[in-house]
């Protein structure tokens, strides 16, 4: 079966077609047999095998593994991406005098469905979670920032309610901070978020506002979140960073 040629990859590889790239790859080669994998077949990125007991099963083509390889290395420049603006957020947060943490595991209470019924709980993984730097605990206005990079990726996640009704739980604001893309062209604008968070665009290495986030008041952060934070390390500050290079001078 001819490879399919290098400039129709694009066109066919989504995210569904990595991930079964993937799942062949790990496996025995089991077939699936849907429309998924006829796409693969046809196109050369897989192969159909017949055991001498007559089994069939399919295999990752040399074609298929260049395909992966391809898009290993534009997830991990998305994922450079990423970082860099994560990182840009919580030096922000931090010279603002918050204390900010980065890839945090936080537990946070979903509300009821509906009357009668009880609340649910899920984990959520803000990019950035800050509070304030204070010693009193009624005053500490948690923000969460959700960072990103990829317009796919922020579709996906307002798509996904219950993610951002755990950021809104946590937080007494929450905000998206929307990236370039490969071609540095911004990813969304304010209108593509809901009005429940706030809006800010990154260009040129800067932040600025779109959109203020709504306040809510926070009255005491539950324990739970605190523990997390207190075996959390946070971001280092600015001045922490000068000094860390006038030590190592």
């Amino acid at each position: 079966m001819a490879a399919m040629p290098p400039e129709a990859m694009p066109t066919i590889l989504t995210r569904t077609h990595t991930r079964r790239l993937r799942e062949v790859y790990r496996s025995a080669g089991w077939p699936f047999q849907d429309l998924i994998e006829i796409e693969l077949l046809s196109c050369g990125l897989l192969e159909r095998r017949t055991s001498p007991a007559g089994h069939e099963t399919v295999r990752v083509t040399d074609a298929g593994i260049q395909a992966l390889a391809e898009n290993f290395k534009k997830n991990q420049k998305a994922r450079t991406r990423h970082e860099d603006l994560v990182g840009l957020v919580a030096r922000e947060m931090a010279r603002s005098g918050r204390v900010a943490w980065r890839g945090l595991m936080l537990r946070a209470r979903l509300p009821a469905a509906s009357d009668g019924e009880a609340p649910s709980w899920c984990v959520a993984c803000p990019d950035v979670f800050s509070i304030r730097n204070t010693s009193m605990a009624a005053y500490v206005e948690p923000i969460v920032h959700e960072i990103k990079v990829s317009r796919a990726d922020l579709l996906s996640d307002l798509r996904n309610a219950d993610k951002r009704a755990a950021y809104l739980e946590m937080g007494g604001q929450c905000w998206y901070v929307l990236g370039q893309d490969a071609r540095g062209r911004p990813i969304g604008q304010a209108d593509d978020v809901p009005a429940t968070c706030g809006v800010m665009a990154v260009a040129e290495g800067r932040l600025s506002v779109l959109r203020n986030a709504p306040r809510k008041e926070v009255v005491a952060l539950p324990f739970h979140i605190w523990m997390a934070l207190a075996k959390a390390t946070p971001c280092a500050a600015p001045d922490e960073d000068a000094q860390q290079l006038l030590d190592a001078a």
